[in-house]
């Protein structure tokens, strides 16, 4: 399926205003695919999914009125469900929605559901509004509340302690959102300057204050939630990471020596520049010992208080397990990345206590990235990221695990220069992750892969079954197809290797067909994600899923963003191309130097007009040669097609006379 993130994009757009935008109220509670996976349920066929259109907005009858609703919400979903909108809207120019005269006439047409282009700005701020609203406590505090999302490791209900519990992704998605809304804002109220009543700009300052509090509270939580691990060596999580490290069966002290080495600059760096928000007796002076860094799942249990923040979330208590997860990780630093962009910089959006906590997060995620890219690329024959799947220094392993940690060795590569050996191994990497997920090959019987879709990787959140008596909970992940396609276009993005980019380029394809196959088709919700019993269902007689999951939703306008992204990127030169290229295009000059040798200087034929046009086929074939020297060749090769036309012409010409 080739990936085309305008109208998919635009189309995600359309079913998502279809799903929650009815009679001019957002629905926020529309429910979440990950607790419906062995629902019943009733659509009939007639309610199958049809590609959403813009007419479709003026005919509501054709989906079912209502839905199942949910309780018990969550800032994480909301979060999710916002981005979807907010996202593409402040990272790609052509969806940009805060000036009304400049959006571009295929996103007013989705939008035209919510009124017209002066009505957009609006529907954007009402929505950041009531997510606010949604997820601020009664006190004024924010609310990073988990809720639903949690799942209980037993068949006993989670307390209402339990159900307030803070996760790492709520901080981070909470940050994205906030600071694509505070872009947002910034940019619309610019654009209102002597248009607009000054109770409406009022307003927008009042919601900017607003996002800029959460957006310190979700920064606070994501500084107190990074922690070091360190172990011994002959401890057992020390000897898993050895395990993983010794890919050659070496002697252990040399690879701890050649470990100490080669995260030497990282161990300096975390205990000298590590220090708000952190958790003590980290043990980094001791360099006998190994460490891993990087974010647990919620703020650490003992992490220090951030005293410069006068918000609860900078004093409250953490539980957090004092280990890094995996999971958690790249999520904290996929909405780091979102903070420290230059949109952002350039915005000048960020208070002084805000760019305080950014300095912090901007240190922790590249030493975070350093060790990752570190630890994935050790040793002097194959890399342990190689060794699928990986394993945790807690002794768990899984596929899902090997494409975590190649996520952040390319999101370290986006940010660094990647050689042309670290990529093609990389698609070696992204290939076999996608058969050994059943990406690219069907699941057999009872394939343990498919529990990496459905119900997803359960990661147990250690320290939760300290809070109300209830039990240990877990977090459920399922979004490894789209994190394989971001990944991949990501690392598609940076190869120079021509080879290796078509397949990275194909095997995103691939990927997006799979994901394309578990869209919904069914219910309110259609056109959205996810349906994983599409693929994975194995039974005729299943019925279909027709509950949105903004989790996997949000995940899927990421990648198509990305995909955006690298497309924008200048096309891969071949060095024999240019070389073909510049052979053509001095044999095509040559011969238009000679013709025109014959041509006189008032002369205003067919055949002069026609060199003209050649004369413009070989500038642009010049001026294109370094960086589109396929184009440039091409242009050559009409240029050398025309001048042989008007010599043949000539020489006919000539006989006849």
């Amino acid at each position: 399926m080739r990936i085309q993130p305008r109208q998919q994009i635009l189309d995600i757009w359309s079913a998502l205003l279809a799903a929650c935008y009815r009679d001019g109220t957002w629905n926020w509670d529309i429910g979440e695919t990950l607790e419906s996976i062995d629902a019943v349920h009733t659509f009939e066929l007639d309610d199958v999914f049809q590609p959403p259109t813009v007419s479709d907005f003026s005919e509501p009858e054709r989906r079912p009125e209502t839905v199942e609703q949910t309780t018990d919400p969550n800032s994480v979903s909301d979060s999710e469900q916002l981005h979807c909108l907010l996202f593409p809207a402040t990272e790609i120019d052509s969806f940009a929605l805060d000036r009304e005269d400049l959006i571009e006439s295929d996103v007013r047409a989705v939008l035209s559901v919510v009124g017209g282009a002066p009505r957009i700005g609006s529907f954007v701020i009402a929505r950041l509004e009531e997510y606010i609203e949604r997820n601020t406590r009664p006190d004024g505090e924010p609310d990073f509340a988990s809720g639903r999302r949690l799942r209980s490791t037993d068949h006993r209900d989670l307390t209402a302690e339990q159900r307030q519990i803070e996760v790492v992704d709520a901080y981070s998605m909470s940050l994205s959102v906030c600071v694509a809304g505070m872009r947002f804002l910034r940019v619309y109220e610019g654009s209102l300057r002597g248009k607009a009543h000054r109770e409406f700009i009022d307003r927008i300052d009042r919601l900017s204050d607003r996002l800029s509090t959460r957006l310190t509270a979700a920064m606070t939580g994501l500084v107190r939630s990074f922690v070091v691990n360190t172990m011994s060596p002959k401890s057992p999580a020390g000897q898993v990471l050895l395990s993983m490290l010794n890919q050659d069966g070496r002697l252990e002290d040399t690879v701890l020596r050649e470990v100490r080495e080669s995260l030497e600059r990282v161990r300096a760096r975390l205990r000298n520049d590590i220090t708000l928000g952190q958790t003590p007796d980290t043990q980094l002076d001791d360099e006998g010992l190994l460490f891993e860094c990087g974010w647990t799942w919620g703020i650490a249990k003992d992490a220090a208080s951030v005293g410069f923040i006068d918000s609860a979330i900078a004093r409250q208590p953490g539980i957090a397990d004092t280990r890094p997860y995996l999971y958690f990780t790249i999520i904290a630093l996929d909405g780091i990345n979102d903070l420290i962009s230059q949109r952002t910089r350039e915005l000048d959006l960020l208070s002084e206590d805000q760019y305080r906590l950014a300095e912090s997060l901007r240190i922790r995620w590249d030493l975070t990235q350093r060790y990752w890219s570190t630890v994935a690329r050790f040793g002097p024959v194959g890399w342990p990221l190689e060794d699928i799947p990986w394993r945790t220094t807690d002794g768990d392993e899984s596929d899902y695990y090997s494409l975590i940690v190649s996520a952040v060795l390319i999101q370290d590569l986006v940010n660094r220069t990647a050689s042309d050996d670290d990529l093609t191994r990389a698609v070696a990497i992204f290939d076999e992750l996608a058969r050994r997920g059943r990406i690219v090959r069907r699941p057999t019987r009872d394939d343990p892969a498919v529990h990496l879709h459905m119900p997803g990787v359960q990661l147990s959140l250690v320290g939760t079954e300290e809070v109300g008596g209830g039990p240990r909970l877990q977090w459920q992940v399922s979004d490894f197809a789209p994190v394989l396609l971001k990944r991949t276009l990501q690392a598609a993005r940076l190869s120079g290797n021509i080879e290796a980019r078509d397949k990275l380029m194909q095997l995103a394809e691939t990927t997006m067909d799979h994901i394309d196959r578990r869209m919904l088709r069914v219910g309110p919700a259609a056109g959205l994600w996810d349906d994983p019993g599409a693929v994975f269902g194995g039974d005729s007689q299943r019925q279909p899923e027709f509950k949105p999951s903004w989790y996997m939703t949000e995940r899927m306008i990421e990648s198509l963003v990305t995909a955006d992204r690298t497309f924008r990127e200048v096309p891969l030169r071949a060095a024999s191309m240019v070389v073909r290229a510049v052979d053509l295009l001095n044999e095509a000059d040559h011969l238009f130097n000679q013709v025109m040798l014959g041509v006189s200087v008032n002369d205003s034929s067919d055949n002069r007009r026609m060199l003209d046009e050649v004369e413009e086929y070989l500038t642009q074939a010049r001026r294109l040669i370094d960086e589109q020297p396929g184009t440039s060749f091409s242009l050559a090769s009409v240029a050398l097609f025309e001048l042989n036309k008007l010599t043949y012409a000539r020489r006919d010409a000539t006989r006849g006379a």
